[in-house]
């Protein structure tokens, strides 16, 4: 370089300018390598990478890369406080707080997970998703009555802009099966039955295309028609999801416990040993170590595991 711009008269480069110069190829290289890793979830060494960029030169697009990296390798708390210098950087960045909510949900963390929703929730108080996840964020701190207001915002706004075709009003469409779902859940808790069985039924009114949680949507009308006392039906529904899911350790349980209060023994048996041979620890939960000698001790441990296991005192 310093040659021909001898050469042609040029003013050549200053060391300075050389090791700037440098510095710029190494990221721009450290920066591609990192990306080229990421996408083919070579996840170490794009972590390497764009660690060594940003060395370099502080970039938000490869700190973004970095927190992305991190969340594949399951390193949930420095994805989150490089979530964290992004939003200092851009505080009116909803998108950045939606991907803060999800990590801190990840970690557990609802306290954290509150915040970045608030936060969220100053850029755009009507963002159907934001609300979804502050009321997940809710029921992480058992606040059952306000995760139901959150809900109920979540699916209205969601609802009101489904036939848009803004990307938005697509990606908040697309989690309303979960909102309803999870309304339902938390309402049927609470034990308001008759509201949670509006949204059970309306999750089955669905087309097939929506539905795409069949096993917990019947799992949730299968538990509403328990509450109701529906048992036959509520019988229905259990051996859907079975049929959905052969190891769904809930609906033989939940099933079972059905089967119990109908008086029907030899079922309610059968799904304590389907229960036993899916889930041991189910009986030492009970009283040690399982062991099947005779009818009468399975039924004695089905009743009692059954009394222990019910999640919502039906």
């Amino acid at each position: 370089m310093g040659f021909f711009k001898k050469l042609f008269g040029g003013k050549e480069e200053t060391p300075e300018e050389e090791h700037k110069e440098k510095v710029e190829k190494d990221f721009d290289v450290l920066k591609y390598d990192g990306v080229t890793a990421l996408k083919t979830r070579n996840t170490e060494y794009a972590i390497q990478c764009f660690k060594a960029a940003l060395q370099r030169k502080d970039d938000l697009e490869t700190r973004d890369y970095l927190s992305q990296a991190y969340i594949q390798n399951n390193e949930l708390l420095p994805a989150y406080d490089e979530l964290q210098k992004l939003a200092d950087a851009q505080p009116d960045n909803k998108q950045i707080f939606v991907r803060m909510a999800h990590v801190a949900f990840l970690m557990e963390d609802y306290n954290a997970m509150s915040v970045a929703c608030e936060k969220a929730k100053l850029i755009d108080k009507d963002d159907a998703q934001v609300n979804y996840f502050y009321a997940k964020a809710c029921l992480g701190q058992n606040d059952l009555i306000n995760a139901i207001a959150m809900l109920t915002k979540a699916i209205t706004v969601a609802d009101q802009h489904k036939e848009e075709e803004s990307e938005e009003a697509q990606k908040n469409a697309a989690f309303l099966p979960a909102m309803y779902l999870l309304r339902g859940e938390t309402l049927l808790k609470m034990g308001d039955v008759k509201s949670a069985d509006e949204d059970a039924t309306l999750l089955l009114d669905m087309t097939d295309s929506e539905l795409t949680d069949a096993e917990d949507i019947y799992l949730l009308k299968a538990r509403v028609e328990h509450a109701k006392q529906q048992l036959d039906e509520a019988i229905t529904y259990y051996n859907k999801v079975i049929e959905a899911n052969p190891f769904s350790i809930d609906a033989f349980r939940e099933r079972g416990a059905v089967y119990l209060e109908k008086g029907d023994k030899i079922h309610a048996t059968e799904d304590a040993e389907h229960l036993l041979e899916l889930n041991p620890n189910e009986a030492k939960a009970v009283n040690g170590d399982y062991k099947a000698e005779g009818t009468e001790d399975i039924q004695q441990k089905m009743e009692q595991t059954y009394k222990n296991n019910n999640p919502y005192g039906f």
